[in-house]
C-alpha cells in the first residue's frame, strides 16, 4: 500500500516571516517534474499550482520527466513487492496497476518512450533505464527554468546518483525508502534526506536549502518574492471605489522591468478597471519603454517627449498637463502615479477632486515625500517588491534590439576586407581568381566567441 503524505514539521515564527510573500513557480516546476501526485496541486492550500500543472502537461518534454520519475519512485517504493510478483507470478510491470500507474506507462508509450528491455529481467535494470533516459532527457526542461536559477542544481535532483548500476539504484532506494518522510510528499528527488519540512513549501525556501546542499547561497531574493496580500489589497480598494483608473508613468523616474512586474502580478479581472497605462518618456531614456506594450494586458499610450534644451527634461511638465487632460476632458477620476520624484507632490495637491495612488521605489522615494502621502491619507507601494523573476521574455526582447543595434554598427566589407589584404600582400590577381577567392573563403567566413567574450572571425582555409 501506498503511505500517506507525510504531515510536515510547522514552520518556526523565524521562518515563517523569512518565507513570507514567496512566489511558487520553481517549486510548482520541481513538482510536476518529480511526479507529485495532481491531486495535490488540486488543493489550493498546497503550494504547487494547478495553473502551472495544466501548463506543464502540454509539454512532451515536461510530461516525459513526470511519468518517467512517477514510474521510478513507484517502482523503488514497492520494489519487494512488484519484484516477487516478476519472479513467482511471471508479472510484468504493465501489469501490476496497483504498484506501477499503468496511465503513466500508457503515457509515455504515447509520447515514444519505452524504458522496458527485453535484455532487462531484473526489476532493477528497469530503473537503471529509466535513469539513462532521465540522464539523457532533463536538459530538453531546461527551458521550465528561468536563467536566473542554477540550472546544474535543478537537473542534479533527477538524477540518481551513480543510477546507471544496479549496486547505484540499490543504494539510492534504501536511502529513499529509511527515509521517506523526509522526501517532497513522498516522492524521489536527489536529495540528502532531514528533517528540512516540505522543500517544496515555497520558492524562497526551495531555492535557499538547494543552494546550501551545493555549498552555495543564494541572494536574488527579490526573485522569489511578490508583494504581500496587504499591499495587493490596498491597490485592489482602490480600483474598486474607482469609475476610470489612468496609470501614468514617469519614464525617467521609473524602472519598466519592474514596473512591468507590478501591473502582470495584479489580478486580470482587477486590471478591466484601469483604462490604458500612459507613458511619459524622455528621447534619453531606455528602450525597456518601447516594448513595454507587448508584455502588459493593458492598452499602453506612449508620450515621447523632445527636449528643448539638452539639460533640462519636460517629463514632468507633460505628465501633469497629460493628468490633467485625463481628468478634466476623459473623466478619468482616478490615477496611479508611477515615479518616485517628490516634484509630483505638486500635481497631487492641486487636484483634490481626483484620487492618487502612488507607486515609488526603495531607493528613490525620500522620507518627505512618503511622509506627505501618509498625511494626506494617499495609499503608496513599492514596485520594487513584486516578483521580478518571470520577466525573461522582456529583457531578452530588449537585450536582443540593444545587441542589435551595436551590430548594425560594425562595418565589415568581405570585398573591401580581400582588396585591402592584397594591397598589403602586394599581391595581384585576376578579377576571376579574386571572386573564386572570395566564393571559397570569405562566402564561407564564420566566427566564434572565445571564453573570454571575444568574437574571432574563422576562414575556411581549404
Amino acid at each position: 500500500m501506498t503511505a500517506n503524505p507525510p504531515a510536515f514539521s510547522p514552520l518556526t515564527e523565524g521562518e515563517s516571516l523569512f518565507y513570507k510573500d514567496s512566489t511558487h513557480e520553481i517549486v510548482s516546476a520541481v513538482a510536476y517534474l518529480a511526479g507529485v501526485p495532481k491531486r495535490i496541486f488540486e488543493n489550493e492550500y498546497e503550494p504547487p499550482k494547478l495553473e502551472s500543472y495544466q501548463r506543464l502537461e502540454q509539454d512532451k518534454n515536461a510530461r516525459i520527466i513526470r511519468n518517467l520519475c512517477q514510474v521510478r519512485t513507484a517502482i523503488q517504493r514497492n520494489f519487494r513487492a512488484i519484484n516477487e510478483k516478476m519472479r513467482t507470478e511471471y508479472k510484468s510491470l504493465f501489469t501490476l496497476p496497483e504498484y506501477v500507474p499503468s496511465e503513466c506507462i500508457n503515457q509515455l508509450s504515447a509520447d515514444g518512450i519505452s524504458f522496458v528491455k527485453k535484455s532487462s529481467i531484473r526489476l532493477a535494470q528497469h530503473i537503471v533505464e529509466i535513469n539513462r533516459i532521465l540522464t539523457d532527457r532533463i536538459n530538453n526542461c531546461k527551458h521550465l527554468f528561468p536563467l536566473w536559477i542554477n540550472w546544474t542544481y535543478i537537473r542534479e535532483l533527477f538524477l540518481m546518483p551513480d543510477g546507471l548500476s544496479e549496486a547505484g539504484t540499490k543504494a539510492a532506494s534504501q536511502l529513499y525508502y529509511a527515509n521517506l518522510s523526509y522526501y517532497p510528499y513522498q516522492v524521489y528527488l536527489n536529495w540528502v534526506p532531514s528533517d528540512k519540512g516540505n522543500i517544496l513549501y515555497n520558492d524562497k525556501k526551495f531555492v535557499t536549502l538547494l543552494y546550501q546542499e551545493h555549498e552555495d547561497a543564494f541572494q536574488d531574493y527579490h526573485l522569489v518574492t511578490d508583494a504581500g496580500t496587504g499591499v495587493k489589497r490596498g491597490i485592489y480598494d482602490f480600483l474598486d471605489e474607482s469609475r476610470r483608473t489612468v496609470v501614468v508613468v514617469d519614464c525617467e523616474n521609473s524602472d519598466p522591468y519592474k514596473l512591468c512586474a507590478t501591473l502582470n502580478g495584479l489580478e486580470p479581472d482587477r486590471l478591466e478597471k484601469i483604462s490604458k497605462v500612459i507613458l511619459f518618456d524622455d528621447v534619453h531614456t531606455v528602450d525597456a519603454w518601447r516594448v513595454l506594450e507587448s508584455h502588459t494586458p493593458l492598452p499602453v499610450e506612449h508620450v515621447m517627449i523632445e527636449r528643448i534644451r539638452q539639460n533640462k527634461s519636460l517629463v514632468d511638465i507633460r505628465l501633469a498637463t497629460g493628468v490633467c487632460h485625463e481628468f478634466y476632458r476623459s473623466q478619468a477620476d482616478s490615477f496611479i502615479l508611477v515615479s518616485s520624484d517628490s516634484d509630483y507632490w505638486g500635481l497631487i495637491s492641486s487636484l483634490p477632486e481626483a484620487r492618487f495612488l502612488v507607486m515609488v521605489e526603495h531607493d528613490k522615494c525620500g522620507p518627505d515625500m512618503k511622509a506627505a502621502l501618509q498625511k494626506s491619507s494617499i495609499f503608496y507601494c513599492y514596485i520594487d517588491d513584486f516578483y521580478t523573476g518571470g520577466l525573461e521574455e522582456l529583457k531578452r526582447e530588449v537585450l536582443f534590439k540593444e545587441i542589435s543595434a551595436r551590430l548594425d554598427k560594425i562595418d565589415i566589407n568581405a570585398y573591401t576586407l580581400l582588396a585591402d589584404a592584397l594591397r598589403a600582400a602586394r599581391m595581384e590577381m585576376t578579377p576571376t581568381e579574386q571572386q573564386r577567392f572570395y566564393e571559397k573563403h570569405l562566402r564561407q567566413m564564420s566566427l566564434r566567441v572565445a571564453e573570454d567574450g571575444k568574437v574571432i572571425f574563422e576562414l575556411k582555409k581549404k
